[in-house]
């Protein structure tokens, strides 16, 4: 059986609002899938054992929900041993309520490193079987990758989104830091955390956004575009790409200011292990219990000066500043989504180097997949969007889909 075989958000949703198919038949078609695959991928940790009617612009379109998020009715035990007693939520999470307001239907929790950090789980690849899914968000981007769900929550503390969903050939969306509250997920650190979403096209993303927030969709235009190659093995591939958007009609220029980009990079793993160590101090305590990756992380956090983290802060304070400069005349910067492609084996999740500088300064960032490497393996590319402008770097994010798109 294909592993790979994303489900069209915006093919499910016509055809429920058409009376195709009806929102029981989704969930039915997604047990279904999950019943045939599920035992190669290990993309799930629960099912919601009776489902609730929705009535929002999505009507009823099947949704999975990342382990760190709170599910009404299942525990949240965040891949991590220290929860595996924990009770049932006794509610939702703000953002799994906005989702329910929109019209999703929770179907259960995928898998998540621990604590939404680099100690991976057992999910595997449905794009590159023998190859990592990514973490943190790796049950997500993979049930969305096999045709589970065709819609998926995850977070972003560093790469945990944009990467999963580059290794996995699907498309993604990081919500701009704060846009909705936090309440209801176990955190990493505050200052970086945000939601994120996996669909299966940049497409896909725009209507899921619409229906969560309201806003309309921006009809796709060519983008002014800033190019950035990042490090990695990618740097022909997105010389091709940004070529191929110039000839249809986009403005694609070099990125002016790629020290910028280092300095925020360096800035946020230091902001990252500081915070951790404080919103996860209950954990610090048992750090002997934790994966090596973790307790390294908020060991690392615990000795940290105050100096140390307060100029980080500073750091990317000025560096957002700088970058609104550059950025003021064009839609958002392109860059690979990853390194490379997903590399082999399950034992490590990638590196998320070429997410750190954005989500340090809380952006929008769509991925658009499509491309592939020499090996047949995916390879995303990311639109850097502007603060709370994810409609409009979701038009940018489709235009660029159509024109890459053979």
């Amino acid at each position: 059986m294909t592993r790979y075989r994303p489900w069209s958000l915006r093919d499910l949703v016509a055809d429920i609002a058409a009376g195709r198919t009806t929102p029981e038949d989704a969930v039915a078609r997604a047990r279904a899938r999950i019943a045939a695959t599920d035992a190669e991928l290990h993309a799930w940790v629960a099912h919601v054992p009776s489902l609730d009617p929705a009535t929002g612009p999505l009507g009823g379109v099947p949704l999975a929900v990342k382990d760190i998020i709170d599910l009404a009715g299942l525990p949240t035990r965040c891949g991590s041993a220290l929860r595996a007693d924990a009770p049932p939520a006794a509610s939702d999470a703000v953002i799994v309520e906005r989702w329910r307001h929109a019209g999703a239907v929770p179907i259960g929790k995928t898998v998540t490193t621990e604590f939404a950090f680099f100690s991976p789980g057992p999910t595997g690849n449905p794009a590159a079987p023998g190859h990592t899914p990514g973490g943190s968000s790796s049950g997500s981007a993979a049930a969305v990758a096999a045709g589970h769900v065709p819609l998926a929550l995850g977070s972003q503390t560093a790469g945990s989104v944009t990467r999963p969903a580059s290794f996995c050939g699907v498309a993604a969306l990081v919500m701009s830091r704060g846009r909705i509250p936090a309440d209801g997920v176990t955190g990493l650190s505050p200052s970086l955390d945000s939601h994120g979403l996996f669909v299966a096209t940049a497409s896909d993303a725009a209507l899921a956004w619409s229906a969560l927030t309201g806003e309309p969709e921006v009809p796709p235009r060519p983008p002014r575009l800033l190019v950035w190659h990042g490090s990695g093995e990618t740097r022909a591939t997105v010389d091709a790409a940004a070529g191929k958007l110039k000839s249809a009609g986009a403005v694609a220029e070099e990125f002016p200011d790629p020290a910028l980009i280092a300095s925020l990079t360096a800035a946020h793993p230091v902001v990252m292990a500081y915070e951790a160590a404080r919103e996860r101090a209950e954990e610090l305590a048992m750090a002997d219990r934790l994966s090596a990756q973790l307790a390294n992380l908020l060991r690392t956090g615990a000795a940290m000066s105050r100096e140390d983290y307060e100029q980080a802060q500073a750091t990317i304070a000025a560096g957002g500043r700088r970058l609104a400069e550059i950025c003021a005349s064009y839609d958002a910067v392109l860059a690979p989504a990853a390194p490379g492609p997903a590399p082999r084996g399950l034992a490590a999740t990638g590196d998320p180097v070429l997410s750190r500088p954005w989500q340090a300064l809380g952006l929008a960032v769509a991925t658009v997949p499509g491309l592939r490497d020499d090996a047949g393996l995916p390879l995303g590319l990311q639109l850097v969007g502007k603060l709370r402008e994810e409609a409009a770097l979701l038009g940018a994010a489709r235009w660029v889909e159509d024109a890459l798109t053979p």
